[in-house]
C-alpha cells in the first residue's frame, strides 16, 4: 500500500489539521483527546491516517484538533464555536463530521448548535458523557500531566485503553515501561500540559443528553461494546436520544472501535441518501 500524502496546517483560527484525499464530498473529524494541540505526526498521525485512510478514494478528509493555549474554563462549546468558525470560513459547509471520543462530545455541541454546517453526523466511539470511571482516570491524567509524571500519565490513560479495563496496577515494571513507551510515541511530550488539563476538565463536565434532540443531522454511532470509556447503556442512551439515530456495536471491541466491517458500515452511512432508521 502506497504511502498516505497528507497536507499539515492550522486554519485562520488556529485549529491545526492534517488533510488528505480529493474527494468531492468533505469530511472533518474532530480529534479525540491529546497531549498537546498540534498537526499529526510521528506515530499518532501514522495511527490516524491510518483508521481513516478508508475515505481516501471519495472524501477530502480533515483530521482537526483544538487551538492550542486554551484558556482555563473553554467548554465543549467553545470548541465547537471554534469548528464552526474554520469550517464557516476556510471549508465550506454542510459537511460530514466525524467525531472520535472527545471530538464526538464537541461534535454533540456542534450538530446541535451549528446545524447548516453538518450533513451526517458520526460519533465514533463517543457518547452524551463519559462513564464515571473514565472521568477519575481522565482527571488523575491531567493532575499528573500539570505535576510532568509523563509516565504515569501515559500508563493511566493506556492502561484504561486497554481491553481490559483496570489491569494497570497489575502489569510489572517492565510492561509498565513499555506502555509508557506507546504512550510518548503516540502522545508525545508537551512542553506545556495546559491544553490537555483545560480539554480533560471541559469533558468532565460535559452532560448533553438533555440536548441530544436538539441534533436534527443524519447520525451513527459506532462503538465497541467493551470501550472502557463509555458503557453499552451510555450509547444506547445517546442513540435514543437523537431523532434521527442509529447505533452500531462491535463485539469484543474496545476503544475506538476500528477494523474493516467499521469503515463499511461508515461509508454505507455516508454515501446513503436516505434517512436512518433508528
Amino acid at each position: 500500500m502506497s504511502r498516505l500524502k497528507t497536507v499539515a496546517g492550522y486554519s485562520s483560527n488556529g485549529l491545526p489539521y492534517n488533510r488528505f484525499g480529493q474527494g468531492s464530498r468533505t469530511v472533518v473529524v474532530f480529534q479525540g483527546l491529546m497531549f498537546e494541540n498540534k498537526p499529526l505526526a510521528g506515530f499518532s498521525g501514522f495511527f490516524m491516517a491510518r483508521m481513516y485512510r478508508f475515505l481516501e478514494a471519495a472524501h477530502t478528509t480533515y483530521i482537526v484538533t483544538r487551538k492550542a493555549a486554551l484558556p482555563d474554563g473553554y467548554s465543549m462549546k467553545d470548541m465547537a464555536d471554534d469548528y464552526a468558525e474554520m469550517i464557516r470560513n476556510e471549508v465550506g459547509g454542510p459537511v460530514d463530521i466525524i467525531g472520535v471520543s472527545t471530538g464526538g462530545s464537541i461534535a454533540q455541541h456542534f450538530a446541535a448548535d451549528h446545524p447548516d454546517l453538518v450533513s451526517k453526523l458520526v460519533l465514533h466511539s463517543s457518547a452524551h458523557t463519559l462513564d464515571d470511571e473514565a472521568k477519575r482516570v481522565q482527571l488523575r491524567v491531567g493532575h499528573l500531566a500539570q505535576q510532568g509524571k509523563w509516565r504515569a500519565a501515559y500508563s493511566a490513560l493506556m492502561g484504561l485503553s486497554s481491553p481490559q479495563s483496570g489491569i494497570t496496577p497489575h502489569l510489572t515494571k517492565p510492561l509498565l515501561e513499555l506502555v509508557a513507551l506507546f504512550g510518548r510515541l503516540f502522545f508525545g511530550k508537551p512542553e506545556n500540559p495546559s491544553d490537555l488539563a483545560v480539554t480533560i476538565e471541559a469533558e468532565d463536565t460535559h452532560a448533553f443528553e438533555d440536548r441530544l434532540q436538539e441534533i436534527k443531522a443524519p447520525t451513527l454511532v459506532v462503538a465497541g461494546d467493551r470501550d472502557p470509556f463509555y458503557s453499552i447503556s451510555l450509547f444506547r442512551e445517546t442513540t435514543a436520544g437523537i431523532p434521527n439515530a442509529k447505533l452500531i456495536l462491535y463485539e469484543k471491541m474496545g476503544h475506538p472501535a476500528t477494523g474493516k466491517q467499521f469503515q463499511k458500515d461508515v461509508l454505507a452511512f455516508l454515501h446513503d441518501d436516505g434517512s436512518v432508521s433508528g
